[in-house]
């Protein structure tokens, strides 16, 4: 006897009917098959086929194929709810099939978002007639071969008739008619009785015990429907199946579709900063008045005063600038503003006025605050929170108190309007167990500076978060950018358990020697971003396998002159030593736009974003750029460089060129932070020697908003399905020349971004030091197969907070 092939009639993930979340399919009451996940947006007929049904609400169709079985293709999960829309039947009942032929088109962005599931079952309808074997696994495209049908010996089972046939008639109240899921059940219930039931409506008619006979009833909301029943127990079958059919609430049974929660209670939500899961009190954040003597006493004594404070200060700053990474870059920079002449040559003119020491430092401050902000530009705005973060450290300094950061209770997680990259780099990370902010951006300085600390951070909660009460419990999830404000004792101890493994994971992943590799075995360079040689400590202590980002421009800002060729060498070599043998790749200078170098001779610009900056920058200075490329190509250890802001071939090769004159052999790349340079990466790659995306410049280019900018910050996510795409497309150009791709902006440190960047093509990761062995540690737990699937998903969903909800669910289901 022979047996036929079904192909695939979506192209998506192949799913076990298990799996689906409707017990009607995955208890199989309709019958066996498969089901797809699909990523297209046409359900294509498996087989060529007769078409018996489209329901009315297009979600689902009934097949005979031409070899006799039948077969349901029904498009989600509880899609007959959405009453058509979403859904545009290609053919109706009584039609004439080839295999690949469209039967229904439908919104895929429009299902995602408004039902439980868009996973699609196919199914051979009898069971008892039929055998099912599974054929395809992973991916598959329309007309793949999906599953074998094989008959079964025939077997006949009749319900003997016996005395008198009951007839009554009766009207379908189920809200949506007799579609698949409650046919499927009524089935059930008539199995359980010693009867013969027929259903008749019109012209047609059909066994209670075949779904699909049901389906081609066409019994929907109001319908009059006859029923027939025969056997020892007609009665108590035909007295069920009108109870069914008149119980408009058989289908409000609740479908359990996993999806992410924000606990009991209403959620916050907001955007994710940096990674993570904190659990604890909040405390809020208040700024506590600072005295300030406002009666002067003599000039001379206020001028002793002020340069005392002032030194005091200057002091403190260079003492924390020493430790090195991100906050003593922070703490440098704001002892370079502390020593500008403008500033103090102001206060000191004031205090010559008759001024206090402390008033005439604050009128200094309010100048150079007035004049940055109407500059216009962000980054000068960010320099006028600094100044007055200095204004607080001056005052303090006058008045005898301590110079302090936050002081924040073990275990509480940070509440505030707001925060200075001060503020955050004076935290503990092991004190403070995370941070909400009701404003702040996702890519502003102060997130890069708490993933860089390992602390959860989520930002733009807006008003709810403000009226939250200091001592409040809460849950902080910053993997997506929600709080749970009322978490009960479950929820509460849930997420304490989660922080913990994930903890053990990362000291598992910390302590291990060997590379970075998948589950599968699939190698991933693991790198961090570094900034000077207490980065690279770090980096080497949890772990990381090299540099795959050094941030140059901790030589450049903050000072009058630009280093010498020999500075850079020094540097660059001290850094390359505390990294040993371990490959270390170099960006090129990236001033401009939002990083200003004050003796660049740089114009005013009405968009700063959209101007000189990056590679710009430099190959309008072609000293400057022959001697930063020569200060790289003398280190000792063989580094890479790379290019910024790169958006086309001709930068990329004068880049080269200034590499050849210098007598070098490095390898060369270009960081993809454009549109551009994304849809181009085909082209770049012919000349590129590698790849490395910057999602942060990359994400604010591709949808228009301003990373900095609060009012839009709510949008501004990486994983935004415009941005995947663009680094879908890079992977795709790259792979056209074997050019790898990396990741070195935020979204490689952000662990629901790391399958979908692993699933496009990225073989490298570089992520804070904080976050090297937690992010080993989850690429240890994940399948490519799985990866490539979850990425080609993200790319057909409609927003960022999809994304992130698909991918929690799939890492929750790998327990990563």
């Amino acid at each position: 006897m022979s047996d036929w092939t079904v192909f695939a009639p979506l192209a998506g993930w192949v799913t076990p009917l298990g799996d689906v979340p409707d017990p009607v399919f995955a208890e199989k009451m309709l019958g066996d098959g498969l089901a797809i996940d699909p990523v297209n947006d046409a359900l294509c007929a498996p087989c060529d086929a007769t078409v018996l049904t489209v329901h009315e609400a297009g979600h689902a169709v009934t097949l005979r194929s031409t070899d006799g079985y039948e077969l349901i293709c029904h498009i989600g999960v509880d899609t007959v709810s959405l009453g058509g829309k979403g859904l545009t039947p290609q053919v109706h009942a009584g039609a004439k099939v080839l295999a690949g032929q469209p039967l229904i088109r439908f919104d895929l962005d429009y299902l995602v978002q408004n039902a439980p599931a868009v996973v699609t079952p196919i199914i051979v309808a009898d069971a008892t007639r039929y055998a099912v074997e599974p054929i395809a696994k992973g991916l598959v495209a329309v007309g793949d071969a999906l599953l074998r049908v094989v008959p079964l010996a025939a077997e006949t089972v009749e319900t003997a008739e016996t005395g008198e046939t009951l007839i009554e008639e009766t009207v379908v109240a189920l809200s949506h008619g007799l579609h698949a899921r409650p046919a499927a059940r009524l089935v059930e219930a008539v199995r359980r009785h010693e009867a013969k039931v027929t259903l008749y409506h019109g012209d047609r008619h059909a066994s209670a015990l075949s779904a699909v006979g049901l389906l081609g009833l066409g019994l929907g909301h109001g319908t009059t429907v006859r029923i027939e029943a025969n056997g020892a127990q007609a009665a108590a079958a035909m007295a069920e199946v009108i109870a069914f059919l008149n119980d408009a609430t058989v289908e409000d049974t609740p479908i359990d579709v996993p999806e992410p929660t924000r606990g009991e209670g209403p959620g916050l939500g907001g955007v994710p900063a940096a990674p993570g899961l904190a659990v604890g009190p909040i405390h809020r954040l208040t700024r506590a008045a600072i005295p300030v003597e406002t009666v002067a006493e003599t000039v001379e004594a206020e001028r002793t005063k002020l340069t005392d404070a002032l030194a005091r200060v200057r002091e403190g700053l260079a003492q924390a600038a020493t430790a090195g990474g991100a906050r003593g870059g922070v703490m440098a920079a704001h002892a370079a503003m502390l020593a500008d002449p403008t500033l103090g040559d102001a206060a000191l003119a004031a205090v010559a006025r008759g001024l206090s020491a402390g008033v005439a430092w604050q009128e200094a401050i309010a100048e150079q605050v007035a004049v940055l902000i109407s500059s216009g530009d962000r980054r000068i705005a960010e320099r006028a929170d600094d100044l007055r973060d200095l204004e607080r450290h001056v005052l303090a300094a006058l008045a005898g108190l301590p110079i302090e950061g936050p002081s924040v209770p073990t275990g509480a997680i940070l509440v505030a309007e707001d925060l200075l990259p001060s503020q955050v780099a004076a935290l503990d990370a092991g004190v403070v167990a995370g941070i909400a902010l009701v404003k702040g951006g996702p890519t502003s300085h102060a997130a890069i500076l708490a993933a860089g600390m390992g602390l959860p951070m989520a930002v733009a909660f807006g008003e709810p978060l403000a009226a939250l009460e200091d001592g409040r419990v809460i849950v902080l999830d910053a993997d997506r950018g929600l709080i749970d404000p009322e978490p009960d004792a479950d929820t509460q101890a849930g997420a304490r358990d989660t922080i913990a493994r994930r903890k053990a994971e990362t000291e598992a992943a910390r302590a291990a020697t060997g590379p970075c590799r998948t589950l599968d075995g699939t190698r991933i360079e693991m790198f961090a971003n570094l900034g000077s040689v207490a980065d690279a400590e770090a980096a080497v202590a949890e772990g990381a396998e090299g540099c795959g980002l050094l941030r140059t421009e901790f030589l450049f800002l903050e000072r009058e002159t630009a280093p010498t060729r020999d500075e850079q060498a020094r540097d660059y070599q001290a850094i390359a030593d505390a990294l040993g043998d371990r490959p270390m790749i170099v960006r090129l200078l990236d001033v401009g736009g939002d990083k200003p170098a004050p003796y660049m001779d740089l114009p005013v610009e009405e968009n700063p974003a959209l101007g000189l900056r990056g590679i710009r920058v430099s190959l309008a200075d072609p000293q400057l750029l022959e001697d930063q490329v020569g200060a790289i190509l003398s280190v000792r250890q063989p580094c890479r460089i790379m290019a910024p802001m790169v958006a086309s071939l001709s930068e990329l090769e004068a880049v080269r060129a200034v590499v050849e004159r210098q007598g070098g052999k490095a390898e060369v790349g270009v960081m993809i932070e454009t549109p551009a340079a994304a849809i181009s990466a085909d082209i770049l790659a012919t000349k590129a020697d590698f790849f490395s995306i910057g999602t942060n410049d990359l994400t604010q280019y591709t949808l228009a908003m301003d990373r900095g900018n609060a009012a839009v910050a709510a949008g501004v996510d990486g994983l935004h399905p415009a941005v995947l795409r663009l680094i879908g497309a890079t992977c795709d150009g790259a792979a056209k020349h074997d050019t790898p791709v990396g990741v070195c902006g935020s979204l490689a440190a952000d662990r629901l971004a790391v399958p979908i960047l692993l699933g496009l093509g990225v073989t490298e990761l570089s992520v804070p030091p904080a976050r090297v062995a937690a992010i080993k540690a989850l690429v240890g737990k994940l399948d490519m197969a799985k990866c490539r699937a979850a990425a080609i998903h993200a790319l057909a969903l409609p927003s960022a907070a999809a994304v992130r909800a698909r991918i929690t669910n799939m890492l929750q289901e790998i327990g990563a």
